[in-house]
């Protein structure tokens, strides 16, 4: 009987500790199924928000690249519209030698250095203005001669052409300094200066321009003038009271003449632009502070 009470406490034990052995073995089942479930949820969590990123960073990227190619159509827009009028409400600074800046002449090197400003309307009608220098030297046809310098001006109305393409015909008409040379006598009293005689009158030009939306100008100018009072300024009476030349020519300086001249210059950009340039340039200093 004894025995029989024994092996039952045996098989009780036994059986107890084997069911805690299966609850162990069922606890840790269990907890490694939630990690791993755990595992499986956050990994497709992970990879959509990289992916979620990636898409927003394409969409981003897209949205750029559409707002830059809208910004390029808008330019060529704009450039078409500046290539409709290069000329509209633009300042220009020049400098040049000759006709224009500001006078030509007779004798040393024949034309005058000079600078001038110049504005062209919307209507293509330009007022300028130039000043300049009548070099002053040696005398290139009697040794031991000099020549005397001096200054010369013009204003005038310039009305140009064909604004659509880079080379502008032009119609010019001034007044001012029209021509020079110098007198022929020249002794001790003056140092064998030869005195610097100009003369006043008006002057018409051909012009033809380069000028764009760039600031870079040119120009070359072909005409011919009409001095008034080109033979007073170049004559004087003798002791016998007749009229001589006081020029080489004895005819003194003519009233009519051929002139040229050339002149680079520094145009600014448009006064008054219009609205669809006013977006152009901002978008230009957009993508320049960008850059920067």
């Amino acid at each position: 009987m004894f025995k029989k009470v024994c092996i039952l406490f045996f098989a009780m034990a036994v059986a107890s500790f084997a069911q805690d052995d299966s609850d162990f073995y069922e606890a840790e089942e269990s907890s490694s199924e939630e990690v791993s479930e755990q595992a499986a949820y956050s990994a497709p969590a992970e990879d959509d928000e990289v992916s979620s990123r990636a898409t927003s960073n394409r969409a981003a990227d897209r949205a750029k690249r559409r707002e830059f190619e809208k910004d390029q159509r808008l330019d060529e827009f704009a450039n078409n519209l500046r290539r409709r009028d290069w000329l509209k409400d633009r300042l220009v600074f020049e400098i040049g030698m000759g006709s224009r800046q500001p006078v030509m002449g007779e004798t040393g090197l024949g034309m005058g250095f000079g600078f001038g400003a110049e504005y062209i309307t919307r209507w293509h009608i330009a007022l300028f203005g130039s000043f300049g220098f009548i070099p002053s030297g040696d005398d290139p046809d009697f040794s031991n001669f000099k020549l005397e310098g001096g200054t010369g001006w013009k204003v005038g109305l310039n009305y140009y052409l064909f604004p659509k393409n880079p080379l502008h015909l032009g119609l010019s008409v001034s007044y001012g300094t029209v021509y020079y040379d110098h007198d022929i006598v020249a002794d001790s009293t003056n140092d064998y200066t030869r005195e610097l005689l100009t003369t006043t009158g008006f002057q018409f030009d051909v012009l033809i321009t380069y000028l764009t939306n760039e600031w870079y100008y040119l120009q070359f100018a072909i005409g011919m003038y009409y001095a008034p009072k080109a033979y007073d300024d170049s004559h004087k009476k003798d002791v016998k009271g007749n009229n001589v030349s006081r020029v080489i020519d004895s005819d003194g300086i003519s009233k009519f003449g051929l002139v040229f001249g050339i002149t680079i210059g520094f145009a600014l950009p448009e006064f008054f632009p219009d609205a669809t340039e006013i977006r152009r340039r901002e978008r230009e200093k957009k993508y320049s502070g960008q850059q920067d």
